[in-house]
């Protein structure tokens, strides 16, 4: 009975009010973190979308130049077959 009288262990108080501003201190960290961390997330998804947008980018770049080659290989067949040969020249 005489361990419950706040008389006797003042420093209980004390303590308790030091335990409820470190819960307290603790919920605010928690809160900022979590906000941090979200608009870490918002961040990365804007990346991945730059990153997807640039990849599709080069994608078309690549298949430009493919068909711009396959472009220069079909008007060199062209002038080829456009040439006379002369009957006179060996093959090779």
């Amino acid at each position: 009975m005489i361990l419950r009288n706040r008389l006797i262990r003042p420093g209980l108080i004390a303590l308790r009010s030091l335990l409820d501003e470190a819960k307290g201190d603790l919920a605010r960290l928690h809160f900022e973190h979590r906000c941090r961390m979200a608009d870490r997330d918002r961040e990365v998804a804007a990346l991945r979308a730059e990153l997807e947008a640039l990849k599709a980018v080069v994608r078309a770049r690549q298949h430009a130049e493919a068909e711009l080659a396959a472009l220069y290989r079909e008007r060199e067949i062209q002038r080829a077959q456009a040439t006379e040969r002369d009957l006179c020249q060996p093959l090779n």
